[in-house]
C-alpha cells in the first residue's frame, strides 16, 4: 500500500509543469549579458524596459533609449551608454 502511494506521489510530482525561466544570454565584449525580462514601449518604439544580468549579477529594471543611447536608472538618473554597456547589446539585438 505504501509503495503504491509513493509511486502515485512520484508520478504526480513529475506531471506538474513548472514555469520555465527563459532568458537571452550573449557573450558581449568579454562579459556574459543575459536579458532576463524586456518590454518595448508602446509609445516610444525605440525604448525598452529591461532587467539584465552582467556576469551573473542581476541589475534592476532600467529604461534603455536606443535612439539617444541613454539609459534611465531606477532612481531616474539619466546615464549615457558606456563601453560594454548592456544597452548596446539590447539595441543591436532588437534592431529592425
Amino acid at each position: 500500500m505504501k509503495f503504491i502511494a509513493l509511486v502515485l506521489l512520484l508520478i504526480h510530482f513529475f506531471l506538474i509543469a513548472f514555469p520555465a525561466e527563459a532568458s537571452v544570454c550573449r557573450n558581449y565584449q568579454g562579459h556574459q549579458i543575459c536579458i532576463l525580462s524586456i518590454k518595448r514601449s508602446a509609445k516610444n518604439y525605440w525604448e525598452y524596459r529591461a532587467a539584465v544580468s552582467v556576469d551573473g549579477v542581476k541589475r534592476p529594471i532600467e529604461i534603455y533609449n536606443c535612439r539617444d543611447r541613454i539609459k534611465v536608472e531606477p532612481d531616474e538618473v539619466i546615464v549615457p551608454f558606456e563601453d560594454n554597456d548592456p544597452g548596446e547589446l539590447i539595441c543591436s539585438y532588437f534592431e529592425r
